[in-house]
């Protein structure tokens, strides 16, 4: 399979009940960070403006969130979903609600911590 070219060539992808998360996910990014560029990197999709990024992508199992490093504002609240063997990747498995409420709050952050946008966190 070719690399997608476009966050919803990317999602078209994946069967009906995963585009839904993922579109989930992308609205929610998408509505923090409004003036990010939404693209495609390393084959996933990446939100990002400057030198700051966000990527999401699914696999078998979960939905990655990736790189939330540098946020230890939110530390208890991001334990239960980091990866096994990884400290800046959060993993949504399907069998849960995504925490779309908390993935705002740390696109929202991490994007206002980088000084892109106004506000405090």
């Amino acid at each position: 399979m070719d690399k997608p070219k476009s966050i919803d060539e990317y999602i078209s992808g994946f069967p009906k009940e995963r585009q839904v998360l993922l579109e989930q996910i992308r609205t929610t990014i998408k509505n923090a960070v409004p003036f990010a560029e939404e693209t495609i990197s390393y084959g996933m999709p990446v939100f990002k403006l400057n030198s700051v990024s966000v990527w999401f992508a699914a696999y078998k199992n979960h939905i990655g969130l990736y790189p939330m490093y540098g946020m230890e504002k939110f530390r208890d609240e991001m334990e239960i979903y980091k990866g096994k063997g990884t400290k800046d990747a959060l993993q949504f498995t399907y069998n849960k609600p995504l925490p779309l409420e908390l993935i705002a709050r740390l696109v929202t952050y991490k994007f206002e911590k980088a000084s892109i946008i106004k506000g405090s966190a």
